[in-house]
């Protein structure tokens, strides 16, 4: 019985907490930001994490609530770490920007957390770890090459430009112009100026 009343009160938690969330989002949606922000941050208290993440936004865009990055980033953490992708992405780009200089740990976790994020299908951390694999102190550019041309799948003007850019100069992958104009076109005709540029 004791079991039972447990797994009805998580039940219970997890649908309040959902209902917050929604009638939170549809807060946002009229303009109502106060509200959506005290539905989010309810339901983020019980640990729901869509609610952390979008508590995460509130603070981050100053919606409802004070400005604060360091709070956005701290529910973008616990978003993050139940697994929520896009927390994950937002709260390694946080650590990478924000972070004091040869700060490893930092920096390895940001990693880390754009890697889970690019693996759940996250276009921008997939372009976001493309351009950091290629540019790094020390490039590796098959990896890089990898995640731009995940997103460049997704539809990423830019990643598709970039992934031009290795085929052109021969960057984790043996140079082809053939390709390198292919990626040109596509990336140019989804509205891409660099793309254009490079094609002339």
């Amino acid at each position: 019985l004791e079991e039972a009343a447990f797994q009805l009160q998580q039940i219970f938690r997890i649908d309040i907490s959902i209902a917050l969330n929604i009638l939170g989002i549809e807060s946002m949606r009229a303009g109502h930001y106060r509200i959506a922000y005290t539905c989010f941050k309810l339901a983020a208290d019980r640990g729901y994490s869509k609610a952390q993440f979008n508590v995460g936004l509130c603070y981050e865009h100053g919606r409802g609530t004070e400005k604060d990055l360091e709070k956005a980033a701290f529910y973008y953490y616990h978003a993050a770490s139940n697994c929520h992708p896009m927390a994950q992405y937002r709260y390694a780009r946080y650590l990478l920007h924000h972070r004091p200089e040869n700060e490893w740990d930092r920096h390895q976790k940001a990693v880390t957390f754009l890697e889970q994020a690019a693996v759940a299908g996250i276009t921008e951390a997939q372009a976001y770890l493309g351009v950091f694999y290629m540019r790094g102190l020390q490039p590796k550019e098959k990896r890089g090459l990898k995640y731009l041309l995940l997103a460049a799948k997704n539809g990423d003007a830019q990643s598709r430009y970039h992934v031009g850019v290795c085929f052109e100069k021969g960057l984790g992958v043996q140079q082809n112009l053939a390709e390198a104009m292919k990626h040109y076109r596509q990336s140019a005709a989804a509205g891409n100026r660099n793309a254009r540029e490079r094609l002339r």
